[in-house]
């Protein structure tokens, strides 16, 4: 009964358990990225890329502590669970790896088709979590997740801006 009052007591109340969920699936998510940006920092040939991808390793773990102090603003334990979004785009990530992987020429663009579909993925899910936050007067969850939204935003940019000034030229 207790559970009821607090729900009704919160503006959109009804979003608070889509939200627990999409906090636990992208705190997976940010874990599998990981290992995902290891390879992908391993395949790459071009400096700049190879910068990139282990710059995203740094904030994809800083990512993974703001979402935990998230949690702990809602009073929630931090707890994941496995993304099979991003599996699956990890999976297409490691295929690409092994087809282009003796095609220097190409590897790269290749790379950041990859590196950008998860970029839009994160982009989509943190756009969601901070609409829902912001409906339901979650200010501090808001500001937080938001600070992680504009940097994938930014990695999405820079992949970007590496593919016309690089990677899709030599390709």
């Amino acid at each position: 009964m207790a559970k009821k009052t607090e729900q009704t007591e919160m503006p959109n109340a009804h979003l608070h358990e889509l939200f627990v969920d999409e906090l636990k699936d992208i705190l997976g998510a940010e874990r599998q990225l990981l290992q995902g940006l290891k390879k992908l920092t391993k395949a790459a040939t071009g400096e700049k890329l190879k910068t990139a991808f282990q710059t995203h390793y740094e904030q994809t773990e800083g990512h993974i502590d703001r979402l935990k102090e998230v949690f702990s603003s809602l009073g929630i334990p931090a707890r994941g669970k496995k993304c099979k979004a991003m599996e699956g785009l990890l999976s297409e990530a490691e295929e690409i790896i092994e087809e282009f992987q003796d095609s220097p020429e190409v590897i790269d663009a290749a790379l950041i088709v990859a590196a950008q579909k998860v970029e839009h993925y994160e982009i989509a899910s943190y756009g969601s979590v901070v609409t829902f936050a912001k409906l339901m007067g979650h200010d501090e969850a808001k500001e937080i997740l938001g600070q992680t939204l504009a940097e994938e935003k930014e990695t999405d940019e820079l992949l970007t801006e590496i593919a016309l000034s690089e990677a899709n030229i030599s390709a």
